[in-house]
Parts: structure tokens; sequence; C-alpha cells
């Protein structure tokens, strides 16, 4: 396996357009780095420059200390799964896992080795004579990932390899790739939408968000410690509540909105507002930390309107004038729709960011911008 290297890699279509803007970080040897944002963000546009499918306009790519901006993707040694299996109907498992080494010229018994172990590590030996009309779509995928694996490239990129499943069979992918990463101890790249996925997956995420890296961080200081309102917005389902207001302190600090005031109380991170006092800010509050509470402890009230039960959790889907807030909660917690609850806050939980820049506030923030992230 090999470490990769991006340094202000750029990718500027004729039209001016701007698909990745200086994108700077390293992937380490054996490490699952999962590229993720919303469509159109540069993600796909970004693998595609590590595969040699798209020109680089500009920057550095180092894939094993060999820069290779220039090297065709044969020469790369990386294998690429796509989003769709791209398998050859006419053929057989086995035949499909060995057409590429075929193609490069491999010794017949060679390719029979390979296969047979990629087939053993993807529990595929039952249906290597099968033809992928007879597969399901999980058998497949695998076969795919197979196809790959055969190569025993450097570095495996993936190209939103679940999308065309459905839950119950992306569930099972999601856990046979991390099992396969474990396994191969392999570098991987992996793409995705879904920010569950992302976060289920990657030992490290990259946000983009219009081209630009938001921030790179592990999945949990991601969720715990955003780098600005994109990622906080992002990332964490239900999203991070959102509320803009102006930050007051008289007797305990308050964020007064255009809906009414909600009560901060003194929390821990009260020492690093102080220089945002009556000035405009974000307040952010993961669903977790918003619960219902007694009156008199309240930091504010809002009427439930939907309560939505997902088995071991309700999500209160509330209303706090024209603000639609969520409160995650335990299944035993049952109130009426149309009532008025008062909620208390997780004073520690909170997160404050700038109104204008959209920055996290008073906090060691995530790598963000395109700075350099060292695996």
């Amino acid at each position: 396996m090999a470490a990769v290297q991006l340094d202000q890699l750029r990718k500027v279509y004729p039209n001016g357009h701007v698909g990745v803007a200086g994108a700077s970080f390293d992937i380490a040897d054996g490490e699952l780095l999962v590229l993720v944002g919303p469509s159109g963000c540069g993600k796909t546009t970004l693998l595609r420059m590590i595969a040699g499918l798209e020109s680089i306009s500009g920057g550095t790519l180092s894939i094993d200390g060999r820069v290779v901006n220039e090297m065709a993707p044969k020469d790369r040694d990386i294998a690429m799964v796509f989003q769709n299996y791209a398998l050859y109907p006419h053929m057989t498992v086995a035949e499909n896992l060995g057409f590429g080494l075929k193609l490069r010229g491999l010794p017949r018994a060679e390719i029979d080795r390979r296969v047979t172990e990629a087939a053993r590590t993807l529990e595929l030996e039952s249906r290597l004579a099968a033809r992928p009309g007879a597969l399901s779509g999980g058998q497949r995928q695998r076969v795919a990932l197979g196809r790959a694996l055969v190569r025993d490239p450097k570095v495996f990129l993936l190209d939103e390899p679940l999308s065309n499943l459905d839950a119950k069979l992306r569930l099972s992918m999601r856990v046979e790739i991390a099992r396969l990463h474990r396994q191969l101890k392999a570098t991987m790249i992996y793409v995705t939408h879904d920010q569950i996925e992302a976060m289920t997956l990657g030992q490290r995420i990259v946000v983009l968000d219009g081209g630009v890296i938001q921030q790179i961080d592990t999945p949990m200081n991601l969720y715990e410690s955003p780098a600005n309102l994109f990622v906080a917005g992002f990332v964490g389902s239900p999203a991070m509540n959102l509320l803009r207001g102006t930050l007051r302190s008289d007797r305990g600090w308050v964020l007064a909105t255009a809906d009414g005031d909600i009560v901060l109380g003194e929390p821990p991170q009260a020492a690093i507002w102080q220089s945002w006092r009556d000035r405009e800010v974000v307040l952010g509050i993961r669903p977790e930390h918003l619960q219902p509470q007694a009156a008199e402890r309240a930091a504010l009230s809002a009427r439930l309107e939907v309560l939505e039960p997902v088995g071991n959790e309700i999500f209160l889907n509330l209303r706090f004038g024209a603000q639609a807030l969520v409160s995650r909660v335990a299944p035993q917690t049952s109130p009426e729709p149309g009532s008025l609850l008062a909620l208390g806050l997780v004073a520690e939980r909170l997160h404050l960011f700038d109104a204008g820049s959209g920055v996290r506030i008073g906090a060691a923030d995530g790598l963000a911008g395109g700075q350099r992230s060292v695996g």
C-alpha cells in the first residue's frame, strides 16, 4: 500500500468554473479516508484527479512518494470501484474478476490464485460460475470490489459504490467494506454524499462544499467540534439546530432572537464569549442536547408539531416562532402534538458561530479551507 499527498490540487474548467480549489492533505498508508459533501461539491472530481481520469489544473499529486500529475491511470497502480458495477454480463464471476489481469498478461496460474483468494475474502466462492444476472445487488457489488482487489493496487478509490443498493444492503456492505479494510490494511479513498456512510466508515473525513475543503477530522471531532456552519448543518442526523440572534449578558447569558430570548445561563464557554457580547451570532444545539425540562429550568419554550418514533428514540419536531427545531429523546417520552414544551439546553455542549463568516467561535477549529492534515 502507499501514502497519498495532495498539495494545492486545483481543477479549473475551460469556462472558468472552479471544481476543486487548492486541496491539500495527506492520506496515510493504510488509512480509509472519506470525501463527503453535497452533489456538485467537488468530491468526485477530486477522486477522478487522483485516479488520472481528470486532468489537474494546478498543484501536485503524489502516490507513494512519486509525483503522478502527468502519469497515465494504468501506471498509477490504483484500482477504482464505481457507482455502477460495470460487470460484463456474458462473463462468469470468475471471468469478471480475472479479466483485468488477463489484459495485463499475467500467467493463468497467477490469475486463478488471485481470483480464488479474492473470492474467499469476499465470500463469493460458491458464485464463481454464476453470471452477473443471477446475482443479488450486494453480490454484484462484491464482484466489483473483488475486481479491484485482485489487482493488489497501492490505493483503492471508491466512488459512491453503495448508492445503487437498498437500505438493508447498504448497511451490510458498509460492514463488508470496513471488514475488508481492516483485513487488507489498505489505503482507501471513499467518496459519498451520505454523511452517515462517511461517519461510520471513515477514519478521517474531508468535508467539501463548492470545491473548497471545509474541515478534515475524525468522525467524532467533526460531530462535536464543527469548524463552521456548513459542517454543523451537514454532519449529524437530524441536523444541528441553528438559531440566529444577538448575544447578551446581563444577569447571565441570553441569545436574543426574533422569536424570543433563549436563556443560556453561565455555560463553561462564557469567558470565550465576552468579545461577542451584543454581536450577532448563530447558536448551535444538537438535537440530543435540547431536552424537555421543568419550566423553571427551561431555556426556551416551543410547540410540538410532529412526534416521530424511530425505534430506540423519538424525534420531537418543534416550532419556536418561525424556527423549526428538533429534539432527540428516549422512547418513553410521549408528549401530545400541539403541546407547548419547556426545553433545557446542555450548557457545556453549546456551539457558537460568527453570523458573518460562519466560523465556530472559541475552539481549536478543525482544518478548513484546504489546510494540510498529516495522516
